[in-house]
């Protein structure tokens, strides 16, 4: 169950009691507020605050480039013309504060982002709940023989059925354990902060995650990309969703430029020209390592 009775409590008190502000809002992102995306088996992402719209960003960016912005004629033309350029700091302008619940080795990887402020549920003070990321048995892969970071095929019939046993079986035998070392029946029971080094990873976590908009893109970027691990990715594909409702001009341009684009190398960009040339252009004749150059063929065939 990804919402517990209490925070699901919480969120309908919050949502019953709407304050009035003069500050600008998104109609958009209104919807999402205090609302709990599910995500995997006992995860959710929600929107707890956030500041600043589409039209926050372009009134930054009109004050920083003065009469250098006065050929664009609308809104999402600026936007999309910064995005173009890769000016970052219009969109620093917004912000948004998350409440994540994720398995600690999804939070390994997120907190990678250096750029955003976190507070996590420590289990130095507080007891963590039994609840354990076990994949479904269609996302059980094997180790992919091309790229040491991947999945390959799926496992399948009796090997796919014995490895979620044991994630099963292993999670609940840590926690038994955990349970019985910090246990005070009889005992002075040790100190929670030792007792959380014998829980796996797949163990459920939460924190506050707030970061600007700018910061926020290059996370999805990477993270709601095909290439990106499943688990880290359907968080981000959540995220995403309420981005595009928040911010819907700076999301079509993100999507078009950056999730949708490609950047191409100096030896990469001469290929396509000789190739619009007419000239025939080979991994040898390129300059490029076989790794560049098969990363540089999926690029152009999509």
């Amino acid at each position: 169950m990804p919402i517990s009775p209490e925070h699901q409590a919480e969120i309908d008190a919050l949502r019953s009691a709407p304050q009035s502000t003069l500050r600008a809002v998104a109609p958009g992102m209104e919807q999402h507020l205090y609302r709990a995306a599910p995500v995997l088996d006992h995860g959710f992402v929600r929107v707890i605050d956030y500041m600043g719209d589409d039209a926050a960003i372009c009134q930054a960016a009109r004050v920083s480039y003065g009469r250098g912005t006065k050929s664009v004629q609308n809104d999402e033309g600026l936007i999309r013309y910064l995005m173009r350029h890769w000016h970052s700091t219009p969109f620093e302008m917004c912000e948004i504060k998350l409440h994540v619940k994720l398995p600690v080795f999804v939070a390994r990887q997120w907190i990678r982002h250096r750029t955003a402020n976190v507070n996590e549920y420590s289990a130095r003070y507080s007891i963590l709940d039994r609840e354990f990321y076990i994949p479904a048995e269609g996302d059980l892969a094997a180790q992919s023989v091309v790229n040491n970071q991947g999945r390959g095929g799926t496992l399948e019939g009796e090997e796919a059925a014995r490895v979620l046993e044991i994630l099963k079986a292993d999670s609940n035998r840590c926690y038994d354990n955990y349970e019985a070392m910090i246990s005070q029946d009889g005992q002075d029971g040790l100190a929670r902060e030792l007792a959380r080094m014998n829980l796996p990873a797949n163990i459920y976590t939460q924190w506050y995650w707030k970061v600007d908009l700018h910061n926020l893109f290059h996370f999805l970027r990477l993270r709601a990309d095909a290439h990106a691990q499943y688990e880290i990715r359907v968080y981000a594909d959540a995220i995403c969703a309420m981005v595009a409702d928040w911010v819907p001009a700076a999301y079509r341009a993100f999507e078009d430029y950056r999730l949708g684009g490609a950047t191409l190398s100096g030896r990469a960009l001469e290929c396509v020209r000789k190739m619009l040339a007419g000239e025939e252009v080979t991994q040898e004749t390129s300059g490029m390592s076989k790794g560049e150059w098969r990363e540089f063929q999926a690029t152009l065939n999509g």
